[in-house]
């Protein structure tokens, strides 16, 4: 009988007993195939900013840039990329408040000097308030300093606007400089199963992908960044638990009347908390803001439905009119630029504190999705992790998704570093779990917080509104206070 081939990864031993899982894999195994599956230590299923981060994270390490790893998408990812003759007069409709802690990550990996600078719009201050009691808070580093005036070596931004296609192709960019990653795009998972023990490979304890190419790849660690209806989390068998908040997000490309009222070093994101959901907008460079605006389904129909004159008027009332008026505003089935204007030389407003004024939206950008909250059990089981989208989903209100998604690469490609530099199984439980104990309770808690905000702020009337004005316009009053929740908003910068 001849010997059993092993299966060890490049760089990543297998030295320590299997542990037993505690979230089984109920799927069949692989049939016997005519050729064996490809072995690979990490396979990644999904080219989204989070997949792509883990990955530029593994090969830009010295300890895990051994490692065969692959990525596998059922899109063609090159569509993705931003287009190298992108001119400044039109921004897409998609993008994220990225932080500073995420921003150094991805200096760290090689990644961020690969972005198109001249498209990223970072923001010094936001202006946050209660669209029933005008109750505001500023956010901004001058007015968050504990005792005296702000430190040259301390920041003034908050976070940096950037289009995720952007984010996409400085990924890729980094990816392609670093190579070593096979690339499966435009190549869909036909089936993930349990490999088999045979006289040549056990694989009965790892996934086996089988490709709409007809290639077969067994993972050491499969990774789920595919989405909130991950399939890798599917075939784990780990329970996702969440609900849906009956709202729409409805996003656009704003083109304003000038570049701010600080000007273009000294830009600001608003937002104001309607009972419906709140309204935002953020900057983007020159004269340009993306809106992000969570409403009722019913609303965010009406919204794409109206003209560019009627849409931007909306915006404008969003931020500056009752809510009365703005009831009745979503009943009009057009006209409501005309109907602004006579209701605002009627509404007395401070200008200068609110966003100046969106003179038209750009040409096929008006869009929305519906927003849902979702949080798996676990993020790992025997030989599989997830990240981003795959693990959780969270109201966009305080724009952490994509923050989230970049946190959990980080910590992931931590988790894979310690365990090929000790000598472990990069795919089991035991090595694992210290990626779940550090993104769990952390991702849960901010989840926590963008849902309570959420809740609070969609009541409208009653001693609810008085106790929350209260409370913003003391942490508005107290410094170090408000700097604690900027610290941590920013992750931990």
């Amino acid at each position: 009988m001849p010997p059993r081939i092993p299966c060890r990864a490049h760089r990543a031993a297998c030295a320590t007993p299997a542990v037993r899982c505690r979230i089984r894999l109920q799927r069949r195994s692989a049939s016997t195939a005519a050729s064996a599956p490809e072995i690979y230590d990490v396979v990644c299923v999904g080219g989204g900013p989070a997949g792509l981060s883990l990955l530029a994270g593994l090969k830009a390490s010295p300890v895990t840039n051994g490692l065969k790893v692959a990525l596998i998408d059922g899109q063609d990812l090159q569509k993705n990329r931003l287009q190298k003759d992108a001119t400044l007069d039109s921004f897409s409709n998609r993008c994220s408040s990225l932080t500073p802690a995420s921003m150094r990550n991805l200096q760290e990996i090689g990644v961020w000097r690969h972005a198109n600078a001249s498209r990223i719009q970072p923001y010094q201050e936001m202006q946050v308030w209660d669209g029933v009691s005008d109750a505001r808070i500023s956010f901004d580093w001058d007015t968050a300093r504990s005792f005296g005036p702000r430190k040259p070596t301390q920041p003034t931004t908050i976070a940096y606007m950037i289009e995720n296609v952007n984010t996409v192709s400085a990924l890729l960019g980094r990816l392609e400089e670093l190579g070593g990653v096979d690339m499966f795009a435009s190549t869909k998972v036909d089936a993930i199963e349990l490999g088999t023990d045979t006289e040549q490979l056990d694989l009965s304890s790892w996934p086996v992908l089988s490709l709409s190419n007809g290639k077969s790849l067994a993972a050491r660690l499969l990774v789920g960044a595919d989405g909130a209806n991950s399939p890798v989390r599917t075939f784990a068998g780990i329970p996702s638990r969440g609900f849906d908040y009956s709202r729409h997000g409805v996003v656009a490309t704003l083109k304003l009347s000038n570049s701010g009222w600080g000007g273009p070093d000294h830009k600001i994101a608003y937002q104001r908390f309607l009972p419906s959901g709140p309204i935002a907008m953020l900057p983007m460079p020159g004269n340009f803001a993306t809106l992000v605006w969570s409403t009722t389904p019913e609303r965010a129909a009406k919204l794409k439905s109206l003209s560019p004159a009627d849409f931007s008027a909306m915006v404008n009332a969003g931020f500056r009119l009752s809510l009365t008026d703005l009831e009745y505003l979503h009943t009009l089935p057009s006209g409501q630029a005309e109907e602004i204007a006579w209701r605002e030389k009627h509404t007395p407003v401070d200008e200068r504190a609110l966003p100046v004024r969106v003179t038209d939206v750009q040409s096929g950008s008006v869009a929305s999705f519906p927003l849902r909250m979702r949080h798996a059990d676990t993020y790992t089981g025997e030989r599989v992790a997830l990240v981003g989208d795959a693990a959780h989903t969270v109201h966009p209100l305080a724009g952490q998704g994509l923050n989230q998604g970049q946190g959990d690469a980080a910590a992931l490609v931590r988790t894979i570093s310690h365990a090929v530099q000790t000598g472990q199984d990069i795919g089991s439980t035991l090595a694992l779990e210290s990626y779940n104990a550090a993104r769990y309770a952390e991702n849960n808690a901010m989840m926590g917080v963008c849902d309570k905000l959420h809740r609070l702020y969609s009541v409208e009337s009653g001693p609810i509104v008085g106790l929350r004005s209260l409370g913003l316009r003391a942490v508005d009053a107290m410094g170090p206070l408000k700097g604690f929740f900027m610290n941590r908003a920013a992750g931990g910068v």
